[in-house]
């Protein structure tokens, strides 16, 4: 495990995936991070690379070559090098190997940037390609945020908070897949009460939200964070059925369509980074 602190937080994380695995308050002792209980749901804070979301059969074709890839892509799975760059930093690597190149074929490197600043925790996306082609690849990230109860407070007693939607337009999940079918699900004061049975049919998907801070709040108490994304062009909130916590999904990527083609360059949301170039995108967790 890797840790990094300052005087308001501290963080662990495994090389395996780079995975967020604790953010707690020292103030309050308060883990905001989901515990990984497996009955329920065994991860933290996966990244998705190189797909967000499920391809149709699982499959994709390239260069009208046939590939097959699970859902949210293999760098959850792999190990990460690591640099610890000071108390409160840490980068992580993952590059291309023989076993991601049989179904990714792509030379790649992959990284996740980490830091903390006073009561907030940043994570970076960074691509980098090192090909002669374009690289083709979609990013995401699948933070699970605790929904503390006890006696005094249960899931109910909690929502989220959008800074700029009125209303939610989300589309249903058919077969792991996005449908075209939309719903409207309209807020009050922004907010959206959370439900264990929201998410009995799977994730919210959204391709047209504006908010870029969405807050868990709860009723009974003044602790909560905010997550703060920006120019991530999807987003998923999930849980687990009847596990106490919520994902807050920022993706530039999303999963295939019911009728899409299966060919990787017109995959919703994919990304053509050009020879040579690089790509970042940032999320933050500001926990009060």
């Amino acid at each position: 495990m890797i840790f990094l602190e300052n005087e308001y937080i501290k963080a662990s994380f495994a090389t395996k995936g780079a995975e967020l695995q604790n953010l707690t308050s020292k103030e309050t002792g308060k883990d905001y991070l989901w515990n990984g209980n497996p009955d329920y749901w065994g991860k933290f804070s996966p990244v998705l690379f190189p797909i967000v979301g499920a391809l149709k059969n699982n499959t994709y074709y390239c260069k009208d070559k046939e590939y097959k890839l699970p859902r949210h892509g293999f760098a959850r799975d792999n190990e990460f090098s690591m640099e610890l760059i000071s108390h409160t930093e840490a980068l992580f690597t993952l590059t291309q190997n023989e076993e991601t190149l049989k179904v990714y074929p792509f030379n790649f490197t992959l990284q996740l940037h980490y830091k903390i600043i006073g009561t907030s925790l940043f994570c970076t996306y960074i691509v980098l390609n090192p090909n002669d082609k374009d690289l083709l690849f979609s990013v995401g990230g699948h933070p699970a945020f605790a929904v503390s109860t006890n006696e005094h407070v249960c899931y109910n007693d909690y929502f989220l908070e959008f800074n700029k939607d009125e209303s939610l337009v989300y589309h249903k999940i058919n077969g792991d897949l996005i449908d075209d079918e939309t719903e409207i699900i309209s807020l009050k004061n922004r907010s959206l009460p959370l439900t264990h049975n929201l998410f009995y049919k799977d994730a919210l998907v959204f391709k047209t939200l504006e908010s870029d801070r969405i807050s868990l709040k709860n009723h009974k108490n003044s602790h909560g964070l905010h997550f703060n994304f920006k120019n991530f062009p999807f987003f998923g909130i999930w849980a687990a059925k009847d596990a106490d916590f919520v994902c807050l999904e920022p993706w530039c990527g999303i999963a295939d369509g019911t009728n899409h083609n299966q060919n990787l360059r017109d995959k919703e949301g994919m990304i053509a980074l050009p020879p040579k170039g690089n790509w970042e995108r940032t999320w933050s967790i500001e926990c009060f």
